[in-house]
């Protein structure tokens, strides 16, 4: 019964992520409907600034989900850990949970520098779009990113289910 709840909440989750994906490539579709427009009414220096923001976005909060992630897993190890287990394997998650820690903190930085260019790039396309364009604009930064954290919390339930499925299977003789 377990084994088939498992699989019963993965088989969601894989239909879930399919219509992630579906709603990523709309995304995509009007990014690029945006990109066009940005490109035909802004000086080639502007444009090339908004597309090293949108590349940019999409790589901080990547890197950002990914630390956060990996930072989760090993604080679960070491809250896992008992009085009993290796010297030598706490020292190693200490370290690792050390430098995720640092990288994370690092990350908020290079985010904090993305929100700024991100204020600079509204007030450039604001000069041009009319006030719909600019609201579309806004809302396709917000969905992007909305769908990328979306995507990984589902890669990593999905990733969580399959493990727990793997694990229930070798347990039943």
């Amino acid at each position: 019964e377990l084994m088939a709840s498992v699989r019963c909440r993965l088989q969601a989750l894989w239909e879930e992520r399919e219509l992630v994906l579906w709603e990523a490539r709309e995304c995509a579709e009007r990014g690029e409907e945006l990109q066009a427009t940005v490109r035909d009414l802004c000086k080639p220096n502007e444009f090339e600034r908004y597309m090293m923001f949108i590349g940019d976005l999409e790589k901080v909060v990547s890197l950002l989900l990914c630390l956060s992630s990996r930072l989760a897993r090993v604080q679960n190890a070491m809250s896992r850990m008992d009085a009993n287990a290796d010297a030598e394997e706490k020292q190693s998650l200490n370290e690792r949970h050390k430098l995720l820690s640092q990288q994370r903190e690092d990350a908020k930085d290079l985010k904090e520098n993305l929100d700024r260019r991100e204020r600079v790039v509204s007030g450039i396309l604001a000069k041009y779009l009319t006030e719909q364009q600019l609201q579309d604009y806004q809302h396709f930064v917000q969905v992007k990113t909305s769908l990328l954290i979306e995507q990984k919390d589902l890669e990593e339930q999905i990733r969580f289910f399959e493990e727990q499925l793997e694990n229930l299977e070798q347990s039943i003789p």
